[in-house]
């Protein structure tokens, strides 16, 4: 395993983009080297640019950013845009159109789009997957899994970002026996389907820990292992009292132990034996309440921010609250920040009113390093490449994206 690692720290290294949802590895770490120490009080942007509205994060790969928006004029479509780096030029958008109704905050998409081996994989809130030529956006194949799959729309629209596993693609699509499916990645052809429960609004990750290798996934009804290439059915732990299906942050690892949380019920930490089975519950409950922001782990710690509390500092293994309190975002009865980590102690944090907090997190507290406000309000995670930061306003009017440097060139 530590091979492994190892290899993966050199290959995502070497470009430090990031190509998907929570960055190349899923693990929200931005491998970029020389990041300033503290970061000033103003961060002009290097370009801005209009986008329409939505919640969906932002991939980079290759100088090349992609993000996903809706428009409401001349007609009703969400787009997936393709932007240079460098100046923030549209080099291709593909739009299709759609009717979002009576949809809850209904912005725009919702879910961050996957570059892989020059493709690209987006699913919009109504449940429109496309696959789409990273250079061109030509379309290679789409998917309306609403039709194909009899899938559900939760409440607030699809939020799962599709994830590259093998040759296949997985994605939430809410059908009966088919809350998740795989699909070829070059035919969109299914591969496996699997669950039964509700949709809600995680993305499933990768699991891997000495022998075994699982796709963990959280439902509004239980934290899941399946057998990543046949959807095949591990184990299951049931998770009650979500309220309104509202399991958005992803499931986490670290030192063989799983955390899932909600809103409404808190929090739920789960091991597994040596040979990924048998799951155990080890502590359970609202010490730890968490809404759409997914926590950073790192040495047997979960840095994560409360629904109550602000950021707070538990041991992973064991529940105990280290320290909290830490309000880098402000108080509300949502709250948002995103957080990623950029090597050694030190974190980057995009909150609400779109303000960058650089920090160093350790069991021992946080230490701020520096905040500048870059973008208007925002619930949607950045994106990052080649020492560059980029953001997106919520906003369906006088939305915005915006590139800022963190490194002088």
């Amino acid at each position: 395993m530590r091979i492994s690692m190892l290899l993966l720290l050199v290959i995502t290294g070497l470009a430090a983009d990031w190509p998907q949802w929570r960055g190349a590895n899923r693990d929200n770490v931005w491998l970029q080297k020389d990041l300033p120490q503290r970061l000033p009080t103003e961060l002009k942007p290097l370009w801005k640019r209009p986008i329409g509205g939505g919640y969906g994060g932002i991939a980079v790969e290759s100088g090349r950013v992609y993000v996903q928006d809706r428009q409401v004029k001349p007609k009703e479509v969400e787009r997936v845009l393709c932007l240079d780096a460098r100046s923030g030029e549209v080099l291709w958008e593909h739009a299709y159109e759609v009717e979002y109704g009576k949809l809850d905050y209904g912005n725009g998409p919702r879910a961050t789009p996957t570059v892989h081996a020059g493709k690209v994989y987006t699913l919009g809130a109504l449940g429109h997957l496309h696959c789409l030529e990273a250079q061109t956006g030509k379309v290679i194949w789409t998917c309306d899994t609403v039709k194909r799959f009899n899938g559900k729309i939760p409440t607030w629209g699809h939020a799962c970002s599709p994830l590259v596993e093998g040759k296949t693609l997985i994605v939430q699509v809410g059908g009966r026996g088919a809350l998740l499916v795989a699909l070829d990645l070059e035919t969109g052809q299914e591969v496996w389907k699997s669950l039964d429960d509700p949709p809600g609004y995680s993305s499933p990750v990768i699991v891997e820990s000495g022998k075994w290798r699982q796709l963990v996934y959280f439902t509004p009804r239980h934290v899941v292992g399946l057998e990543p290439a046949t959807g095949k059915l591990l184990w299951q732990v049931p998770f009650e009292g979500i309220t309104y299906d509202v399991a958005i942050s992803d499931v986490v690892f670290s030192d063989g132990v799983l955390l899932a949380s909600n809103y409404w019920s808190g929090s739920m930490a789960i091991r597994l034996d040596e040979n990924g089975r048998n799951p155990k519950v080890v502590w359970e409950g609202t010490d730890l309440s968490l809404l759409m922001s997914t926590p950073l782990v790192k040495d047997g710690y979960v840095y994560a921010l409360d629904r109550f509390r602000g950021l707070k500092c538990l041991e992973m293994a064991t529940g105990k609250i280290l320290w909290e309190n830490q309000h880098v975002t402000p108080r509300d009865r949502n709250p948002q920040a995103s957080l990623v980590w950029v090597g050694g102690n030190r974190a980057l944090i995009l909150n609400t009113p779109g303000e960058l907090l650089l920090v160093e997190l350790t069991p021992k507290g946080l230490t701020p390093l520096g905040k500048a406000k870059i973008v208007g309000r925002t619930w949607a995670h950045p994106g990052f490449g080649d020492g560059h930061v980029f953001a997106r306003t919520d906003s369906k009017e006088n939305g915005e994206i915006v590139c800022v440097r963190l490194i002088e060139k």
